[in-house]
């Protein structure tokens, strides 16, 4: 055999004895023994959320035991991530649900499965989010439904504009760390008081239940935390955003008030901003109880000097909000804002 037949028998072999493989998988895994998933497009784009999914086609001889997609800034997302989900395990289609995303940003996704070789990858995709969250209203923060307070109770959220509230009125009986917030406090001592103390509407806790509980400004600005940790009492700055999101004091009243609740019901109450306001009262500084069922009163954490600091009120006649000053020791509603 001369050299030119040899030459071309070692190219032959070389050429087509060889197989090439290209794969998504993890290095040093063998590719036929990983699943094979797909990235499905994205859809539903908002400025912090979107849907994506995937379909593992093969499980690649052993069971898939976990899917889901991971998405980053950068391409090439791997699960090694916090920026993922996971969507159950085996073969097959799944939607998942992503969330917590910056505005005006781009994103890469990919679809994953585990199985017992390792974490195979689907194709990339991309998409970008929407430029603002500043027109949304009325439905949950993304990526925080509810909350809960130290007392284990659970309030919905709900995202108007820029902002995510609580959708209804604070209930809790103790700050952050644990310590009690003084209650059951008399006329006399509700008055001269100079530490913090909430009350319950008439000591009713079916009024707890409804509307929560009536804090004085001690209690709010306690620097032990009112409010559940990653949120806070709002400043007049920031009930004022809220108003002006609502188009202004003259009109807010009616789009935060719930459509139930109130004795007095016009055509301008819609609760379109999902804000659910109820007419849970105050109790004054000579520690008389009234407006249940008729006034909503908020205070803000904005104090202008040593005795006094800001709140809003609704009435239950027409849909404008206003704005005032009030002593420390009054007792009104709060609602949280996370920060």
């Amino acid at each position: 055999m001369n050299r030119l037949t040899v030459f071309i028998l070692v190219l032959t072999i070389m050429l087509f004895g060889c197989e090439i493989r290209f794969s998504s998988s993890e290095p040093g895994v063998p590719s036929e023994t990983l699943a094979s998933p797909v990235t499905n497009e994205i859809s539903g784009i908002t400025a912090s959320t979107a849907t994506g999914g995937g379909n593992i086609i093969s499980d690649g001889g052993s069971a898939v035991t976990s899917r889901g997609v991971v998405w980053s800034v950068n391409p090439v997302p791997t699960t090694s991530l916090t920026t993922k989900t996971v969507d159950g395990s085996g073969t097959g289609s799944f939607p998942s649900s992503i969330k917590g995303l910056s505005s005006n940003t781009k994103y890469y996704v990919r679809a994953y499965a585990v199985n017992s070789s390792g974490t195979a990858y689907g194709n990339e995709v991309s998409f970008t989010t929407s430029g603002t969250t500043g027109t949304t209203q009325g439905v949950p923060c993304p990526g925080a439904s509810t909350v809960k307070d130290i007392d284990g109770n659970t309030y919905s959220t709900v995202q108007i504009g820029a902002q995510c509230w609580m959708q209804s009125n604070l209930k809790v009986s103790k700050y952050r760390n644990g310590a009690a917030i003084p209650t059951g406090l008399s006329d006399a001592v509700w008055e001269s008081t100079t530490s913090s103390a909430y009350a319950i509407y008439a000591n009713n806790t079916n009024n707890d239940a409804l509307y929560g509980k009536l804090y004085n400004l001690y209690a709010v600005n306690d620097v032990r935390g009112l409010c559940p940790t990653g949120w806070h009492v709002p400043t007049k700055d920031e009930w004022d955003k809220f108003l002006s999101h609502l188009g202004g004091v003259e009109v807010a009243g009616g789009k935060m008030k719930s459509t139930t609740g109130w004795r007095v019901l016009n055509n301008e109450v819609t609760n379109e901003s999902g804000f659910t306001g109820l007419p849970g009262g105050s109790r004054v500084s000579s520690g008389k109880f009234d407006y249940l069922g008729s006034v909503g009163v908020w205070w803000s954490s904005s104090e202008i000097n040593i005795g006094d600091a800001w709140a809003l009120n609704v009435g239950s006649r027409d849909g404008a909000v206003s704005r005032f000053t009030s002593d420390k020791e009054y007792g009104f509603s709060v609602r949280c804002l996370r920060d």
